[in-house]
């Protein structure tokens, strides 16, 4: 046990295997015998990296991603603490993923590469209009997946955490949505895949 009462990280990575099924496998076939040996060696990164996995192919509850981001936070990742965290979140309130191609400098504004780990929060236009049919922008932090950063004329899957759920939930797969981070549109952005909580 830790000082303040919070069990270790090594606790919490087994405890969080224990909320697996016993045949959960990893896309790449990776399974919890796997992990559990790993357990064993005291390959700590690794048996986290390896749970994420097979997160990623099943669902699995908000207490799982709790373990997972504060095994995380006293390991010192703080990017793969917030990863989890998010993770966490959408069991309780859904899953917004989209292709967002950030528009050129000369267009949007934007000289520099974003970190795409969730601070971001940019402003968005998908379909509201205040009652003089105005756009009614709303506000959705991002996640760049598959990619630390995302840069001027760059394409890249993201997901959203809109600030407001109920507001996004109209969107479909094929809808385009428009980022913006200043009064100028600085990406645009198409819904493909929408999924109701899982909690």
């Amino acid at each position: 046990m830790t000082t303040n009462g919070t069990d270790d990280a090594f606790t919490l990575l087994r405890q969080a295997v224990d909320l697996l099924p016993g045949n959960a496998t990893a896309e790449n076939g990776l399974t919890i015998a796997d992990v559990r040996r790993d357990i064993e060696l005291q390959e700590w990164e690794t048996v986290l990296d390896m749970l994420i996995e097979i997160a990623d192919v099943r669902p699995v509850s908000t207490a799982f991603w709790e373990k997972l981001a504060e095994a995380a936070r006293q390991m010192m990742l703080d990017r793969t603490r917030r990863w989890c965290q998010w993770r966490a979140w959408e069991v309780g309130h859904g899953t917004i993923r989209a292709g967002l191609t950030l528009l050129g400098t000369e267009e949007s504004g934007r000289r520099n590469a974003f970190d795409g780990d969730g601070r971001l929060r940019p402003l968005w236009d998908i379909g509201h209009r205040t009652a003089a049919g105005e756009q009614d922008l709303n506000v959705a932090r991002l996640w760049v997946e598959f990619a630390p950063r995302l840069g001027p004329g760059e394409t890249a899957d993201v997901r959203l955490e809109p600030l407001q759920v109920e507001q996004w939930r109209h969107l479909k797969p094929g809808d385009v949505i428009v980022m913006y981070e200043t009064r100028t549109a600085g990406g645009i952005a198409e819904i493909i895949e929408v999924l109701p909580p899982h909690a």
